[in-house]
């Protein structure tokens, strides 16, 4: 009998690339956005990406995001967290890693059904909000803030690969930010297939909410349900502060492992504004950081240095278990 990776293998090649036609046409262009050197597509080589999503309370989720159009992607009643952690080897910015930590969402002014969003992502806009996304250097968080409205800052990271496992860590400013480990998946479980992936990022800035989108194609190595293995520890930086009310449970819903991710982000993005009932509450919204937080950031592409892996030693998980 085939395995489930052997019989999705051959459909999965079939499908066509997620990037726009756009971004193909483009190639080889240059751009030169607030200062930053651009050669057409944004694009990265040789990416690896892990990946882990937790399930956590719906209701404080909603709580969480910002403004009226936002809502929980909802699965078995529990919404997503969802860390995604990818390790840039090869940008126009150089080398840099990414930790998103974000909930996902669906767009609209109303809530959408459970499940569909899964299989009709642009009719109800599926998404991630990011809550938090530290990264490696300066240019990053110039260009992914300044440009794309990416709550980017820079701290302590780092990416490491075992034989059976992925984890990444961040810290910051003396203080544990978020380790997240990863059992890489194996065997009976679908590996080695073929994806072509694309996600909507949404992230406030200046007071507005602004969407963006990147494009992954890469082999992976998925586990889903019981055969996904992970840890997640939330640390004291501020950053992940807002996660810590989510009820984030330990066992993941699904892990993802891709060795070597090629992406590509869209220049194209968009943004409206964070709207609320009444004066007072636009007021009070929690709106991200203002303009002024990326006028006097340079280029630079050195890195901190690494986290403090013994921070994460006898550490609580969100989920109220020790690990």
């Amino acid at each position: 009998m085939k395995t489930l990776t052997e019989l999705a293998t051959p459909l999965l090649k079939l499908m066509p690339s997620p990037v726009p036609r756009r971004q193909e046409r483009l190639r080889g262009h240059h751009a030169l956005a607030d200062g930053i050197k651009y050669t057409m597509p944004v694009n990265s080589d040789d990416s690896p990406v892990l990946m882990a999503a937790f399930p956590i309370n719906k209701k404080a989720a909603a709580a969480a995001l910002p403004g009226s159009e936002l809502r929980p992607f909802s699965l078995g009643g529990k919404g997503l967290l969802v860390v995604t952690v990818v390790n840039y080897k090869s940008t126009d910015i150089g080398k840099y890693i990414e930790y998103s930590l974000a909930i996902a969402i669906t767009h609209g002014h109303r809530p959408a059904p459970p499940i569909l969003p899964l299989l009709f992502q642009k009719t109800f806009r599926l998404g991630q909000f990011v809550v938090d996304l530290p990264v490696s250097s300066e240019i990053s968080v110039k260009g992914g803030k300044g440009i794309w409205g990416m709550p980017k800052h820079q701290a302590n990271l780092d990416f490491v690969v075992t034989d059976s496992t992925v984890s990444a860590q961040y810290d910051k400013d003396g203080q544990l930010g978020c380790y997240v480990e990863i059992e890489r998946p194996a065997a009976p479980g679908p590996t080695g297939l073929p994806l072509k992936l694309a996600a909507s990022n949404y992230c406030v800035f200046r007071n507005m909410l602004w969407k963006s989108d990147i494009y992954f194609e890469a082999t992976g190595d998925i586990a889903l349900g019981p055969a996904a293995k992970a840890r997640l520890v939330l640390g004291d930086a501020p950053g992940v502060e807002p996660l810590k009310n989510l009820q984030v449970e330990p066992k993941p819903v699904f892990t993802a492992w891709l060795p070597q991710a090629h992406g590509v982000l869209d220049d194209h993005y968009e943004a409206w504004f964070l709207t609320a009932p009444t004066e007072a509450g636009a007021a009070g919204l929690r709106g991200g950081e203002m303009l002024d937080s990326v006028v006097n950031l340079g280029q630079g592409q050195e890195w901190l240095a690494p986290p403090d892996r013994s921070r994460v030693t006898g550490a609580v998980h969100p989920g109220g278990g020790a690990q």
